[in-house]
């Protein structure tokens, strides 16, 4: 902006021996504040977060406690991938360095850093939006313009909802990721998939920061937990090969390292490769019959109607004006949904929540194209500089009423939304509700371990065998493998030959029954059932 657009008082000078308490004197602890502003965020949503997993009481989900599994057992050398869950390298990276702090801890810092992790993929989505809407040409119009070279008065509404439109569609991206369809539940269940989307647009969003290194190795922690990213990094590799030669030494490192992580382990492990691959095969989950309609289906229910309009409409007016951000968002999205169908028809389950990176994409375009309603460009408004006798900008009559309706069409959009928030939260409390009843019951079950005589003692009389539910929960209770775990009550008890312990679910409590076991106290003692009941609110032990 030229200087003559601006002419702002000088602040006065201070006089000799006076102090000068203005805003210079404030402006360190203000400057601190801006320049590691993100840290303080950071800060922010690790404080949040903490906080969340004491109140909502919730415990990881079944994969979630094969993952601690793989760190306590990575340590202790006993690590084996044959068993569920799949093989997959990223929470691997977090929860090796966990154990060494105990299992509990080891759980503790998981559940922190995957909520974490997950809600910054909001603030990812809304610095996206942010800086698409800001860039734009007169974002700055408070009344500068930019277009004919002069400064151009516009209406005071106007400027306002210009300065509005980044926040608001900051505001949208951000909260349309955490609208995902059960978003919510695998963040508080602590599954990695919430995780990986934040490093997909922690990526996108380096990578429009100009910081195309960080962008790639953020693209490779996204590598190693969905296979699916790939598709997205693969390209950008060969774009950083040919403009960024001095990064290629990291590329190399990159992909060699995506490569060991992903068969290198499960070879040195279990001499079994693609491991990963076999046990997702023939999964329950998968989809019958057309799995092309299927999985575009799943993918259309992690989002209600009027959040998938403004994001196809975004992308269609990006493609009409060449918006290479916008487009390259498109594609991402488009190309992500394409490999989630390829892998489907090969046979694996192209979950819904496999294509949450594919989803959050699509809302941060449902914001940008908020953010775009709300400061159409000013040509479009009818502005007709020198009409005036003051020599000042007019609005002709078509742009009087053009003035509105984009702000009202927005308005119509964000309205829209909020019965299906409303949905969304009743979902989600009733879901907290049912995770507060399974904390409740695994907190029993290992009530139930400590009254009977202890993990191991129970490890000395027998294999322990559980319903398929809880096998990751009993493995990482008994410091086992998930897969030396049993999990087929009914065929253990017929079938296996060597001593087993089966617990099971009673109403109010568990059981424990010992099969073929030794004739010793300490084993006879594993037949009891615990019960929790009002005037027993410890439980109460009975022996059988």
């Amino acid at each position: 902006m030229a200087e003559q657009a601006l002419d702002l008082p000088r602040a006065p000078e201070p006089q000799s021996g006076t102090r000068y308490e203005g805003p210079a004197a404030r402006s360190p602890l203000r400057g601190a504040l801006r320049r590691h502003v993100w840290w303080w965020v950071a800060v922010a949503i690790v404080a949040f977060s903490t906080a969340l997993v004491l109140w909502a009481r919730t415990r990881p989900s079944y994969d979630a406690y094969g993952w601690l599994v793989w760190g306590y057992q990575t340590l202790h050398g006993h690590l084996d991938l044959g068993g569920a869950p799949s093989w997959k390298p990223l929470p691997y990276v977090f929860t090796v360095p966990f154990a060494l702090f105990g299992p509990h801890l080891e759980m503790r810092l998981w559940m922190v850093a995957a909520v974490a992790l997950s809600f910054a993929g909001s603030v990812f989505a809304g610095r996206i939006a942010f800086r698409v809407v800001a860039a734009e040409p007169g974002a700055d119009a408070a009344g500068t313009g930019a277009h004919a070279g002069a400064p151009q008065p516009v209406p005071l509404a106007q400027g306002r909802l210009v300065r509005l439109a980044p926040w608001a569609a900051a505001v949208v991206a951000g909260a349309a990721v955490l609208a995902i369809q059960d978003y919510m539940h695998y963040v508080l269940s602590v599954q990695s998939d919430p995780v990986i989307v934040t490093l997909v647009l922690a990526g996108i969003d380096s990578y429009l920061c100009g910081r195309r290194a960080l962008a790639f190795w953020l693209g490779v922690l996204a590598g190693l937990g969905r296979p699916e990213a790939w598709i997205l990094l693969g390209p950008y590799t060969l774009y950083l090969w040919f403009r960024a030669p001095r990064l290629r030494w990291q590329l190399v490192t990159g992909w060699a390292l995506t490569a060991f992580m992903w068969f290198g382990v499960p070879t040195i492990t279990n001499d079994r490769p693609f491991v990963s691959a076999q046990l997702a095969m023939n999964s329950p989950r998968m989809l019958r019959g057309n799995q092309i309609v299927g999985a575009l289906h799943r993918f259309w229910d992690l989002y209600n109607a009027p959040l998938w309009v403004a994001a196809g409409l975004t992308a269609a007016w990006g493609a009409y004006r060449r918006h290479r951000v916008v487009l390259g968002l498109s594609v991402a999205v488009a190309l992500w949904v394409i490999v989630e169908i390829a892998f489907a028809l090969h046979g694996w389950p192209a979950i819904a929540r496999y294509m949450f990176e594919a989803a959050a994409i699509a809302g941060v375009l449902g914001g940008i194209g908020v953010g775009w309603l709300l400061r159409v460009p000013l040509p479009a408004l009818g502005l007709r500089p020198g009409a005036a006798a003051d020599g000042t900008a007019r609005l002709a009559p078509a742009g009087r009423v053009a003035r509105y309706a984009g702000p009202l069409l927005a308005a119509a959009i964000v309205i829209s939304l909020v019965p299906y928030a409303r949905i969304r939260y009743e979902q989600e409390h009733d879901d907290l509700t049912a995770q507060r009843v399974r904390t409740n019951e695994i907190n029993a079950l290992l009530t139930t371990f400590d009254r009977i005589g202890g993990v191991r003692n129970i490890r000395r009389c027998g294999q322990p065998v559980i319903d398929v539910e809880w096998a990751s929960l009993l493995a990482f209770t008994m410091r086992m493998d998930v897969g030396f775990v049993g999990y087929r009550p009914g065929w253990e008890i017929h079938h296996a030959r060597g001593p087993i312990v089966v617990f099971n679910p009673i109403p109010y409590g568990w059981q424990s029954r010992p099969f073929r076991t030794a004739h010793t106290p300490t084993c006879r003692r594993l037949r009891a059932k615990l019960v929790f009941t009002r005037s027993h609110p410890g439980g109460r032990l009975i022996r059988q």
